[in-house]
């Protein structure tokens, strides 16, 4: 069983994550999946290592003495895999597809200077909608996404990453909570029919009870990047009403500190949404793929 490690990050993802079926969706892979493959370590260690509760998993005596030698293994893996990077030592230059908020917001500076660290070599970002990235992975075209929505495929691996919510902002001062229906009092921009952002927005102005077509919306913008640069542009005119849209709180945050911009949300709602990282599972034992992935998912940018 210690030749083929998989198994055993299947079984320190259930503990990590308390559940089997959370474990299945970081891991990318089925919850019937996860349990077999947790029945076979427990048919080959011919021992109980997880018990299932109503509030999660607990490991039995056993089950902790694995975990222990798991982890230890996990992080010689982790180092072998660094020196392995070493010793290809490509030159290559990494692409990666981000949708729209990742690719503007999350990813500059910091991440991406990590990331081209962790791989030693350069990376190339291209930014747009999570469908065209999952089509640009499938394509060969890039080697990884970050995206707002997994677009299922049977070819795709998909991991949970990030925590995302979405907030109502406007570039004069909004209470902290609006009511849904003084969301009429407003005028609007939108984000264009396409995107995720709009999509999840639909379903949550029909469980409020909203109609769009009853907003006064100015346009549509088909970005995050553009859609805050026009509320930053906002001049004042005629109308009292201010102008008012949602985005990702990651992608205001430094102008909401500053006062340059304001957020709000729905009263008695919270709108959030998983971020992904997304892959081919042709390359999904890619060395420059696993350390990526692994640096993403432990330090979260």
């Amino acid at each position: 069983m210690l030749k083929d490690f998989a198994k055993l990050e299947t079984f320190l993802t259930v503990i990590r994550e308390h559940s089997f079926s959370k474990a299945s969706a970081k891991l990318g892979i089925s919850q019937p999946a996860v349990t077999q493959q947790i029945k076979f370590i427990e048919k080959y260690l011919d021992c109980k290592v997880i018990e299932r509760r109503k509030n999660g998993v607990v490991l039995t005596k056993e089950g902790e003495d694995l975990y222990r030698i798991a982890l230890r293994l996990e992080k010689c893996i982790h180092n072998a895999e660094r020196d392995l990077i070493k010793i290809i030592n490509k030159e290559i230059t990494f692409r990666i597809g981000a949708s729209f908020t990742i690719g503007n917001f999350i990813l500059p500076g910091k991440c991406l200077n990590n990331i081209k660290q962790v791989i030693q070599n350069d990376v190339q970002i291209k930014v747009a909608l999570s469908e065209q990235v999952v089509s640009d992975i499938l394509a060969r075209q890039i080697d990884l996404g970050l995206i707002e929505s997994p677009v299922m495929r049977d070819d795709i691996i998909y991991r949970e990453w990030l925590e995302d919510e979405l907030v109502l902002f406007s570039n004069r001062p909004l209470p902290r909570s609006l009511k849904p229906e003084d969301l009429n009092n407003y005028r609007w921009i939108c984000r264009d029919e396409g995107s995720h952002t709009r999509r999840l927005l639909k379903e949550v102005f029909e469980e409020i009870g909203v109609e769009c077509k009853n907003l006064d919306v100015l346009y549509e913008v088909d970005s995050s990047a553009t859609l805050k640069a026009t509320l930053l542009k906002a001049g004042e005119d005629d109308d009292e009403r201010p102008i008012l849209s949602f985005i990702s709180h990651v992608a205001i945050a430094d102008e909401v500190a500053a006062g340059r911009l304001y957020e709000s949300r729905i009263r008695g709602h919270r709108i959030k949404r998983k971020l992904y990282i997304a892959y081919s599972k042709e390359r999904k034992h890619d060395a420059f793929i696993e350390n990526v992935v692994s640096y993403l998912q432990q330090n979260r940018c």
